[in-house]
């Protein structure tokens, strides 16, 4: 028979074991709640970067003054399209809700800037030429114009040819406005190695060039500016390339770099007299996400005051 002494002692080691197991079980609980918490902020995470961080298209408005635009240019409007990666993130119905964006807002130029399918998408034919009637409705006053990307193939000369885009391969347009007093609209080849910036800017070789002439540059991979200005004035460049580096982070910038928008990423850089505006395009790497950065188009407004 157990003493008094041994028998509270029995039950003193019943109630440890019992503090221990509700111990467990609320640690069990616990942690089951940290998981289930986590899948959830994982699926969001998911669908946010996956779905509405990449699918829904921002338009970003600026206002660029300059004393050298003639005054017959003064209110034009540029919009600015890049990097549409079609296969990627990016489907008809997309394409068909970015043609409506441009057109409400009845640009004088339109101009894309390079990588028009997705280099791991195998576009059929029925596609290209739903892509075609899409593009073929984007309404201007002046004129489309387009350049290539890296990924960019002859299946880009078709569509953009067809869809009625003046394609700029190393070469260059005087746009006209209301008189004879035109700007310079330079584009550059920034697929794979066939860059010539001697044959893009050969205006200037001409006997009769304005060297004060506004001088707007079209290219794909933004370090091209260095190269560029060391020779060349220019003063706006229109860039892709980099999707502001797809993952922005704020006071820090775009994070993802890639060969060609190593310098310049983020959306924009004054460059001594020179402004340069990269756009985040619309769809996306191999990744396929977007965190913080979203598809957008650049609405510019030009004015000589």
């Amino acid at each position: 028979m157990l003493t008094r002494s041994e028998r509270n002692e029995e039950k003193q080691k019943e109630i440890i074991k019992e503090e221990h197991r509700e111990t467990r079980k609320k640690i069990v609980l616990t942690c089951f709640k940290i998981i289930i918490i986590l899948i959830l902020i994982s699926i969001i995470f998911y669908l946010y970067t996956s779905y509405i961080s990449s699918k829904i298209i921002t338009v970003k408005e600026e206002r660029i003054t300059s004393e050298k635009l003639p005054s017959n240019f003064n209110g034009l409007k540029i919009i600015q399209i890049s990097d549409i990666h079609y296969g990627s993130t990016i489907f008809i119905n997309d394409i068909k809700r970015l043609i409506k964006l441009i057109n409400r807002r009845t640009p004088d130029l339109v101009v894309f800037t390079g990588d028009l399918i997705d280099k791991n998408y195998q576009l059929t034919s029925k596609e290209q030429e739903n892509l075609i009637t899409e593009l073929k409705k984007i309404k201007t006053t002046i004129g489309k114009y387009a350049i290539k990307g890296e990924e960019d193939t002859n299946q880009f000369n078709t569509i953009m040819k067809q869809s009625q885009f003046t394609i700029l391969n190393n070469s260059y347009d005087l746009i006209y406005k209301d008189n004879n007093t035109p700007i310079l609209l330079v584009g550059i080849n920034n697929s794979k190695k066939n860059i010539d910036i001697s044959s893009a800017y050969s205006y200037f070789n001409q006997p009769t060039y304005n060297s004060n002439i506004y001088t707007i540059a079209l290219l794909h991979k933004p370090d091209t500016v260095d190269e560029i200005l060391k020779n060349y004035s220019t003063d706006l460049f229109l860039a892709g390339h980099s999707h502001n580096g797809q993952i922005y982070i704020p006071y820090i910038g775009g994070i993802i770099k890639k060969e060609g928008a190593q310098k310049y990423i983020n959306e924009f850089y004054q460059i001594a007299d020179s402004k340069l505006y990269i756009s985040s395009g619309i769809g996306t790497n191999e990744n396929g996400f977007r965190l913080f950065c979203r598809p957008s188009i650049n609405f510019f407004r030009l004015s000589s005051k």
